[in-house]
């Protein structure tokens, strides 16, 4: 039985009558229930705890913001329900369809990849079309934010920090808002899963709070159309590249930690010295694993050699370099690997 609140008339039917649900439910007694958007009614969830508990109904709610449920004090389930993401597809999701330039280029959100004869400039369309309906829909109508204008300007002020230490000087500048206002923001990105966190790594957990985290959109193309850049050429070699390579494969690594289910910490680590290493891992168990990120085609030790010097402080601890390079090759205990082997290598897949 699918519940789909982008049906306007549905949706007032049931926000008006929410145990109208069940009612329906009564006709077909389908064993699932599929609610959509579920964040447009958070007060079903009582009646989705109550057909739980009563009927044995198996619910799917799914829905691009929890934030709305939060501050409508709705019944978040505790104990009953289990949370997944639904991330754009992943590398080794598509398998042979894979292709990084395309990824790269206009992101992996799954209506790029399905359906055919989708011209390069319909997606350019698309993309900026999804910012534009980011803003209307899930900003604007659940009135997260009293005024779109400022907020605008963050947006496209967020994005040119993506993958960078966040600034919050350079955001009240450039966007004209407050320090405390975009804190508030990048919540709203992260609530509406547009974005996320990667904290610094520190072996205490209130040194790791009191330092600055770094924030990467969830998404390449998205992150290009924020940028207006979505339909414009993007060269191998330069610092574009480079970047969105970066912020590819961190979000590669994300959704494969969330679909694999891994209770796996993510940061990063920057010295005194502002030397950086990508990625830190650690697991529950074990040593850490460094991961260092690259978009060269051939292997050039000189660009890592920070990494190299640095990872030598971790005795025992994994470390990979990944890069576009095909060839492996290992730098005493530095794994030199193609992105592709070094995902599974590490996800052990």
């Amino acid at each position: 039985m699918w519940i789909d609140l982008l049906d306007q008339k549905l949706e007032f039917q049931l926000s008006k009558n929410p145990s109208s649900l069940l009612d329906m439910w009564s006709v077909q007694k389908s064993p699932w229930i599929v609610i959509d958007e579920v964040q447009k009614i958070p007060k079903l969830l009582d009646v989705v705890h109550q057909g739980i508990e009563n009927h044995k109904i198996r619910f799917a709610l799914t829905g691009s913001s929890s934030r709305k449920l939060k501050r409508g004090s709705a019944n978040l389930l505790g104990g009953r329900a289990a949370s997944f993401f639904l991330s754009p597809f992943s590398s080794i999701e598509l398998g042979n369809d894979f292709d990084l330039e395309k990824a790269l280029a206009f992101g992996l959100l799954p209506k790029y990849w399905s359906e055919e004869n989708l011209s390069s400039q319909d997606i350019e369309r698309s993309l900026f079309s999804y910012v534009q309906t980011y803003l209307k829909e899930e900003v604007a109508a659940e009135q997260l934010v009293r005024n779109l204008d400022p907020f605008r300007r963050f947006l496209l002020s967020a994005a040119q920090m993506n993958g960078k230490i966040l600034n919050f000087s350079h955001l009240e500048r450039d966007a004209g808002i407050s320090h405390s206002q975009a804190e508030r923001h990048f919540e709203i990105l992260c609530d509406t899963l547009i974005g996320r966190y990667l904290e610094p790594f520190e072996n205490s957990i209130r040194k790791r709070q009191s330092k600055k985290s770094k924030f990467y959109f969830f998404d390449t193309g998205v992150l290009r159309a924020l940028k207006n850049l979505a339909g414009e050429s993007l060269e191998p070699s330069t610092y574009e590249y480079g970047e969105i390579f970066e912020t590819f494969l961190i979000n590669e690594f994300f959704k494969l930690k969330e679909s694999l289910e891994k209770r796996w910490n993510f940061s990063y680590l920057r010295t005194g010295s502002d030397v950086e290493i990508d990625l830190v891992i650690e697991k529950p168990r074990g040593k850490p694993i460094l991961v260092e990120i690259k978009s060269f085609n051939r292997f050039k030790q000189d660009a890592v050699s920070s990494f190299i010097k640095i990872a030598k402080d971790f005795k025992g601890a994994q470390k990979f370099i990944l890069s576009n390079d095909p060839q492996s090759q290992d730098l005493g205990d530095v794994q030199c690997r193609h992105w592709k082997l070094g995902l599974r290598e590490i996800f052990e897949i």
